[in-house]
């Protein structure tokens, strides 16, 4: 394994909020008290371009974001004193997304607002003191921590003038970002799975860790001292992953097809997109994925500028209605009644997608049978994974009747690959911020046919 720098913990597409009772004997809750953690405005005083670089990052704002936030208060922590069963997330949400507030027993944390060190959190001293997990392939917070003067690291010559530092393989791992990217539900459902997809694909074969796409590295020191070594490999502290654009962009290659260039109005046209996913060692979307969405929407615009929408051609898979997009389908009824909404019906299913488009989805189920935003209370996985596997193609064909009011000329066919991190539904009724259920372009194709 080769050698890295600064802490590790990758980011899949997809951060979300870990909420289970299913937890591995690892961290326990109030083992610790916050003192036993350096800030990491501490950590910054050597280690200034890393502390910069996390501090812009998802780790950095893992209880502050403001999905997380709202999430937690207005959702699982509500949900955790209404119902037994889910009763565990009031703490477990919290052991990955502020692990020191729960390592020192401060649970449930007091909001954002009220600016303790929960908001800290995954902070440098939760990495650099993690030392191993419980389980052979980790989930839910099994991770063991020792606090104290000596960092684990990845690199068996590292020095440092300020505190010891130990080489620990655990550090440079795939296996510690399981420890929180991987989850089961109260009910036994693997609602998030993104180290599980890695380990089963071809990726881990190879060797490459999740380190290697989301810590990428770059030359430069680990630290600001005159002792610290230039190196060829630092690792970069970003942890780029979903909520980036950038690292959205070109994630899933996108083709447009076509056997017919000239035809008449009235006339059927094939279209074929082909969709392959060659640059992310897991399914996209992964992480969150009952909320995370990927979708592709067709469309033809005539030479006077009309636009016109081309539904995909269904497949006929058990559960395929859950991956066409329907503007009449309601979810997410589970979420009204935590929050007590007198007749509540639920929100729309797929936000903003326009109909028949083909939305790349592993939908979630409650106990009732409804689909779900709520991963805690994720009760079963159907077998409904429409979802691009690593090194998968898909391919959507499309069958669409020329309309008889498009005017001749050259016709743009446009295929495009649009990601949110949330409905739009949910972003707009939970009053988060526009870019946190904004569409993001991940790729798109076009061709030109002629109307006769």
């Amino acid at each position: 394994m080769k050698g890295r720098g600064g802490s590790i913990l990758a980011l899949g597409l997809g951060f979300g909020i870990l909420c289970s009772t299913q937890t591995a004997q690892g961290a326990e809750m109030g083992s610790f008290v916050y003192n036993d953690f350096k800030k990491p405005t501490y950590c910054g005083g050597c280690h200034k371009a890393i502390f910069q670089e996390w501090k812009q990052s998802l780790m950095a704002q893992s209880f502050t974001h403001e999905w997380d936030e709202a999430e937690y208060f207005k959702l699982a922590l509500p949900h955790s004193q209404k119902l037994e069963k889910v009763a565990g997330v009031k703490a477990g949400c919290i052991g990955c997304h502020s692990p020191l507030a729960f390592l020192s027993g401060d649970i449930p944390p007091k909001d954002v607002a009220a600016g303790t060190r929960a908001n800290e959190g995954v902070s440098c001293e939760v990495c650099h003191h993690i030392t191993g997990s419980t389980e052979a392939e980790p989930f839910n917070f099994s991770f063991t921590i020792e606090p104290g003067k000596t960092m684990q690291g990845p690199r068996s010559d590292a020095k440092s003038p300020v505190h010891g530092v130990e080489f620990s393989e655990f550090t440079g791992s795939s296996e510690l970002c399981a420890t929180c990217h991987d989850e089961q539900s109260p009910y036994g459902a693997w609602v998030k799975s993104t180290y599980r997809e890695w380990k089963a694909g071809p990726y881990a074969k190879e060797g490459t860790r999740c380190q290697d796409c989301h810590m990428y590295d770059a030359a430069g020191k680990a630290a600001k001292n005159k002792s610290a070594k230039p190196r060829e490999d630092v690792a970069h502290h970003v942890f780029h992953g979903s909520h980036f654009a950038s690292k959205l962009a070109g994630a899933i290659d996108l083709a447009l097809y076509t056997g017919k260039t000239s035809v008449s109005a009235g006339d059927n046209v094939g279209l074929r997109a082909e969709l392959f996913n060659g640059k992310a060692g897991h399914y996209v979307p992964s992480g969150s994925t009952e909320e995370r969405m990927l979708w592709l929407e067709m469309r033809g615009i005539d030479s006077a500028g009309k636009t016109f929408n081309i539904p995909v051609e269904p497949k006929g898979f058990s559960g395929e209605e859950y991956t066409i997009a329907d503007s009449k389908a309601l979810a997410y009824q589970a979420m009204g009644e935590i929050m007590e909404v007198k007749d509540w019906k639920g929100l729309s299913r797929d936000g903003i997608v326009p109909d028949g488009s083909r939305i790349f989805r592993r939908p979630f189920f409650d106990p009732e049978g409804r689909m779900t935003i709520c991963q805690w209370y994720t009760a079963e996985n159907t077998g409904i994974d429409y979802r691009i596997g690593p090194r998968e193609m898909k391919i959507e064909k499309y069958r669409w009747v020329v309309p008889t009011d498009a005017a001749a000329g050259p016709m743009t066919i446009e295929a495009q690959l649009f990601y949110s991190q949330v409905p739009s539904s949910v972003g707009e009724y939970m009053g988060l911020p526009a870019t946190e259920y904004a569409s993001i372009k991940v790729n798109e194709a076009t061709l030109t046919i002629n109307i006769k």
